[in-house]
C-alpha cells in the first residue's frame, strides 16, 4: 500500500510539472533546435551581412576595435566570435550592452567588412535589428525577460530534470521493454497512441534530455546571483580602452598556444576585465575548446594565464565541457541533427502528456 502511495505521488509530480512547464519547454526546445545550425542559417539567410568581397588589405583589429568602441562608448564588453572564419566572411562581434533595465538582457551584434571598414549590420538582438536568428538566440536562454528570464529558464530546466527523474521511477518497468524493442506503438485510437508515444519518446530521449537540460540549467546559474541582478540596473561607465594593441595581443596569444584554432576573442572595454582568446587545437575535437585559453592584462600586455584542457583539474574540465555538450558542436552533422531531433522531444512530450491528462480528466 505504501508503495502505491509513493507511486501516485511521483506520478502526480511528473504530471503537474509537465502540464505547468510544457508550453515553455516546447518553445525552449524548438528555439534550441533552430540554434544547432545557427551559423549555417545565418550564412544562408543573411548572406548580405555575412559575406564580403576579399579585395585589398584587411583592417587591423586595432582599427576595428576603435570603430566599435567609438560607436558604442558604454560597452560592458566586446567579443570577436568568428576569428577562424574564411576570408569571404565578415568579422562578427558580440556586443555586451546595458540599458539599465532588469527586464532586458542586453546582447547585440555587429558585422564589419574587414576590407572596407563598412559596418554591415549592428544593433540589439532582442528587437530584430540584426535578424530573427539572433532574436531566437537571446529568447532561448532568457525568454526576452532579462536576468529574471534567465533564472526562469533555469527553473524550467530544473523542472524538466525533475520530471525526467520522476518519469524514470514511474515508468521504470517500461524502460527496458522500449529499449529492447518489445513495445509497439498502437494506433487504435488517439488516446492509446498518445500514451504509448509519450512513453517511447520519453525513453529514447532520456539521456540526451538529461544532458541538455542539465547543461542549460548550469549555464544559467549566474541568474541566481544577486550581483547579476544589481549589475543590470547600474549604468555602464564610459569605455576604458586597451593600452596595448589588440592586434599585438591576439598574435601574442596565438604564439603562446601554437596550433590553437581561435573560436572566441574577448576584447575588454572595462578596467576589471581581461583580454582572452580560447579555442581548440588543430588535432582536437571541438568538445574541448572551452578548456584551452590564454588571458592577458589589457593595460600591460602581460600573460595572466595559459590553460590547456588536459591540464585542468577534474571539475574545471567538467565545467569546460558544459557549453559544447549543450550546443552539440563536437560530433559533426550527424550529432547536430540528433540534437535538432532531441530539441523537438520536450514539445512532443508536453503535447502527448497533455492529451493523457485530458483523457483522464474526461474519464
Amino acid at each position: 500500500m505504501k508503495r502505491v502511495v509513493i507511486y501516485r505521488r511521483l506520478f502526480s509530480i511528473h504530471k503537474w510539472l509537465g502540464l505547468v512547464t510544457g508550453f515553455f519547454l516546447l518553445l525552449i526546445g524548438l528555439s534550441g533546435s533552430v540554434l544547432v545550425f545557427k551559423e549555417e542559417l545565418e550564412s544562408a539567410i543573411y548572406s548580405d551581412y555575412t559575406k564580403v568581397n576579399p579585395k585589398g588589405k584587411m583592417m587591423s583589429l586595432d582599427s576595428i576595435y576603435k570603430m566599435i568602441t567609438d560607436k558604442y562608448p558604454h560597452l560592458d564588453g566586446l567579443a570577436w566570435v568568428n576569428p577562424a572564419a574564411p576570408p569571404t566572411h565578415s568579422y562578427q562581434f558580440r556586443l555586451y550592452l546595458n540599458d539599465e533595465r532588469l527586464s532586458s538582457y542586453d546582447l547585440g551584434t555587429i558585422n564589419i567588412d574587414q576590407y572596407t571598414g563598412k559596418i554591415i549590420r549592428s544593433g540589439r538582438s532582442d528587437d530584430l535589428e540584426v535578424g530573427w536568428i539572433e532574436w531566437i538566440y537571446q529568447f532561448h536562454f532568457s525568454l526576452h525577460l532579462g536576468t529574471p528570464g534567465a533564472a526562469l529558464t533555469a527553473v524550467f530546466g530544473l523542472a524538466m530534470l525533475t520530471s525526467i527523474l520522476t518519469g524514470i521511477m514511474v515508468y521504470r518497468k517500461f524502460i527496458w521493454k522500449v529499449l529492447l524493442f518489445k513495445v509497439r506503438i498502437r494506433t487504435h485510437n488517439w488516446r492509446i497512441f498518445s500514451s504509448q508515444l509519450h512513453r517511447v519518446v520519453g525513453v529514447w530521449s532520456l539521456l540526451f534530455n538529461i544532458l541538455i537540460f542539465f547543461t542549460g540549467f548550469w549555464m544559467n546559474l549566474f541568474a541566481f546571483e544577486p550581483e547579476s541582478w544589481k549589475k543590470e540596473t547600474l549604468p555602464t561607465p564610459q569605455n576604458t580602452l586597451l593600452k596595448i594593441s589588440p592586434e599585438h595581443m591576439y598574435h601574442e596569444a596565438l604564439s603562446k598556444l601554437p596550433g590553437l584554432v581561435p573560436a572566441y576573442v574577448y576584447l575588454p572595454t572595462q578596467p576589471d576585465k581581461k583580454f582572452s582568446v580560447r579555442g581548440r587545437f588543430k588535432d582536437q575535437n571541438s568538445l574541448f575548446a572551452e578548456g584551452n585559453s590564454i588571458t592577458m592584462d589589457p593595460q600591460t600586455g602581460e600573460v595572466s594565464a595559459v590553460t590547456r584542457f588536459e591540464d585542468l583539474p577534474f571539475w574545471d574540465k567538467a565545467e569546460a565541457l558544459v557549453f559544447p555538450l549543450h550546443i552539440g558542436n563536437y560530433g559533426g552533422v550527424p550529432v547536430r541533427i540528433l540534437y535538432v531531433i532531441i530539441g523537438l522531444t520536450p514539445g512532443l512530450l508536453g503535447i502527448t502528456g497533455f492529451l493523457m491528462w485530458r483523457r483522464r480528466k474526461t474519464r
